[in-house]
């Protein structure tokens, strides 16, 4: 069955693979073969000839712009949303599950949307940090833009791009509601760059002080909390395929070449509308 994907992003790309790939998706230009998301009518008959849908365009300054433009073409569809873990906030290191309350994120907009979403029966995917080939901390020791703040006791949760992808799927047959997909071992941001580092052969990042960082570097480093995935183990039968980021990192080394420092990064965005 097609799969209609809003944002055919680094993630929706992983998850368009792995279901075998059959998919329309969307992006803000229509690059690539895909539909510009402003096509209304291209998009309303891919929609037509899908059975499942899956939205990775955060929401803008309006809220979530599927919700507000196409909301009367998704009844009766399976419909996916890849939202973000940050919707639980702040919560001082501690574990959190798909129980804890989700409204406490930095990012009113995007807590708006996961509860939009799963009021309307979608599947709501809560994603932490994504990696993956080509966007790890390999890339950001290579170019000399990763860093180490030496702050003790913080700590973030993380995935490989592939599982989120792994999970989505498992959930194609499963009950409507929020999944964690997370791997299982919460680290500090230190930890996994100096293991890129070291898989690198390289001396470690410097360390820097947060007033060094942009705001939204600090706003990163604002929060602290552990991602529990039982749910989507229990529910979904998910297991993730790379537990930690010594599982990951070795993965991405081994499939790819980081860029050298004088390679300048690629531009990314992650509204791939």
């Amino acid at each position: 069955m097609t799969l209609f994907v809003f944002g055919l992003g680094y993630a929706a790309r992983a998850i368009v693979a792995a279901a075998g790939g059959v998919a329309v998706g969307t992006t803000r230009d229509g690059r690539g073969g895909t539909l510009r998301y402003d096509d209304a009518e291209a998009v309303r008959a891919g929609l037509a000839a899908s059975a499942r849908v899956l939205v990775s365009i955060p929401p803008d300054a309006d809220g979530d712009p599927v919700l507000r433009d196409y909301a009367d073409l998704l009844e009766g569809k399976w419909v996916g949303y890849l939202s973000s873990t940050g919707v639980y906030g702040d919560v001082g290191g501690a574990w959190v599950d798909e129980s804890a309350p989700a409204d406490r994120g930095r990012r009113a907009k995007r807590n708006a949307a996961d509860a939009a979403w799963l009021a309307r029966g979608a599947h709501v995917f809560r994603l932490p940090g994504i990696y993956g080939p080509g966007r790890s901390a390999l890339e950001r020791v290579a170019r000399g833009e990763a860093h180490r703040t030496g702050i003790g006791g913080q700590v973030f949760s993380r995935v490989h791009v592939d599982d989120i992808a792994s999970g989505v799927v498992a959930a194609f047959d499963a009950p409507a509601g929020a999944y964690n997909l997370s791997d299982d071992e919460p680290a500090s941001q230190d930890a996994v760059v100096e293991h890129a580092a070291r898989l690198l052969c390289v001396a470690a990042p410097p360390l820097v002080t947060l007033d060094q960082l942009s705001p939204m570097a600090r706003g990163f480093y604002a929060e602290n909390r552990r991602v529990a995935n039982g749910k989507a183990k229990r529910v979904l039968g998910w297991r993730p395929r790379f537990p930690d980021y010594r599982f990951g990192l070795r993965a991405v080394s081994a499939m790819t070449s980081p860029a050298p420092a004088s390679t300048p990064p690629a531009a990314a965005s992650s509204d791939q509308r």
